[in-house]
């Protein structure tokens, strides 16, 4: 939640308990909903965590190398438009040990490659035509320090 519709609903909230002439069961749900504002105020939102970025190749060019850095609980999103029977080639370096990536295919709910299982690098036939999607991330022991990680992602296709 961001800090103007907190204030909004707390201001919401006190003009309630106002009108309510101290109400018990009215003191409740304003106690209630006060609280459950500052809960969702204090969990990070996921939409201020995500960078998304298009990869597009220089003409006549198969690949590219991104290099870019990432912190904390923040994802980075690259979206790749690749055709079926395409091999897809993904490497990500970095000093950082706790940085990953996940490849996921054009309307899946999961990765199809993770790279904290699997490591750093993969080659992928594309299975169908579409945009997909490398996140590239910090795991949660790194990110909870708040670590800063830089790194190179390198995308080919063929």
């Amino acid at each position: 939640m961001n800090p103007s519709n907190f204030v909004k609903a707390l201001s919401r909230a006190r003009d309630f308990a106002r009108r309510s002439n101290g109400r018990s069961q009215s003191m409740k749900i304003m106690k209630s909903l006060i609280f459950g504002v500052a809960m969702m105020a204090a969990v990070p939102s996921v939409a201020d965590e995500m960078r998304r970025e298009t990869v597009r190749f220089a003409t006549g060019s198969s690949s590219s190398t991104i290099k870019s850095s990432v912190k904390g609980y923040q994802t980075v999103q690259y979206a790749l438009s690749v055709t079926a029977g395409q091999k897809m080639s993904v490497q990500l370096d970095s000093r950082n040990t706790s940085l990953y990536f996940n490849v996921t295919a054009p309307g899946a709910d999961a990765a199809m490659y993770n790279s904290s299982i699997d490591g750093n690098g993969t080659s992928i036939t594309i299975p169908s035509s579409g945009k997909y999607l490398i996140d590239v991330y910090l795991m949660r022991n790194a990110a909870r320090r708040n670590e800063t990680a830089s790194y190179d992602l390198t995308l080919y296709v063929e």
